[in-house]
């Protein structure tokens, strides 16, 4: 946990420096909010639409982080620098899994307020909790396939056209959880809470593709 925890740093005060990653994902979400709402010539979305919206919009912004996740690393040696050192191979997984999750938290609290004034119908005072757990979940399968799929593209040439080939395919189960655990939050009389079933897929997803990236991680980066 040491060395997930000094990467992790080293990754935070990185991006705090060059703030090259997030307000790249920020400016597309917030774009595509804008081109949604005129592109779809409705004053408003509510229930299963608004839903579909907003987790894409989030999925293919998470792309962009995963797609400069390991950059650093490729280009100035960090890689190598890690391989020899005496260190466990999962700790740079949990370090970027978490730098990945962290920069999607960020995003999530520009988007939603940005959402909820450009595009939703009812009010999102009432299903934010709600939104947050499920939010949450799909946070971090989004950061496990992501850190997995970018340690296998930033090792190829075409390194942005890898990760989403790679990744959306593999992403479309938490996807379709996402939505539909939060179609009924953003109904205009829908429940606080969201529904069972969707959260029980996402987390049973969190935890199986948890467990493959440790299982094939170390076999990834040493290639």
């Amino acid at each position: 946990m040491r060395t997930a925890l000094t990467i992790l740093r080293k990754d935070l005060r990185l991006e705090l420096r060059t703030l090259e990653t997030v307000p790249a994902m920020a400016l597309f979400t917030l774009t595509t909010f804008v081109i949604f709402h005129f592109a779809l010539n409705r004053a408003a979305l509510e229930g299963q639409l608004a839903a579909g919206v907003l987790t894409a919009t989030v999925l293919f912004a998470a792309m962009l982080g995963v797609n400069r996740l390991f950059v650093a690393e490729r280009e100035q040696g960090g890689f190598d620098a890690f391989l020899l050192a005496p260190v466990d191979r999962t700790a740079l997984l949990l370090a970027k899994a978490a730098a990945l999750a962290i920069f999607l938290v960020v995003l999530e609290v520009i988007a939603l307020p940005a959402f909820a004034l450009l595009l939703l119908g009812p009010s999102l005072g009432r299903p934010l909790p709600g939104m947050v757990v499920v939010l949450v979940l799909a946070d971090l399968g989004f950061a496990v396939i992501g850190t997995l799929v970018s340690a296998i593209a930033v090792h190829t040439r075409a390194r942005d056209l890898i990760g989403p080939i790679v990744g959306l395919p593999l992403l479309i189960p938490a996807l379709i959880a996402t939505a539909r655990a939060a179609g009924p939050l953003l109904a205009a009389h829908g429940p606080s809470a969201p529904p069972g079933k969707w959260l029980a897929v996402l987390a049973l997803y969190d935890l199986v593709f948890a467990l493959i990236a440790y299982g094939v991680f170390d076999f990834v980066i040493e290639e």
